[in-house]
């Protein structure tokens, strides 16, 4: 598995080392390969698309094909 290197402020260090004194992860290592995991996958769901999302999509041409206003 490749090895990453990160600076991270410290109140988060300090989130992740109490959720593993809590038993919530085994160590710091899983801890933040979940976390990560867990971010990336909502990331993917709720941030930007993929490039190849279909043609005449609601995002190229708004709404319901509305460009200024939501219609619902």
């Amino acid at each position: 598995m490749p090895k990453v290197e990160i600076n991270i402020p410290e109140h988060l260090e300090m989130q992740i080392a109490q959720m593993v004194e809590q038993g919530e992860f085994v160590n710091r290592e899983e801890a933040i390969e979940d976390l990560l995991s867990t971010g990336l996958k909502a990331y993917k769901t709720s941030g930007p698309q993929d490039d190849d999302a279909e043609p005449g999509g609601f995002e190229d041409d708004g709404m319901m094909g509305h460009d200024d206003e939501y219609v619902f």
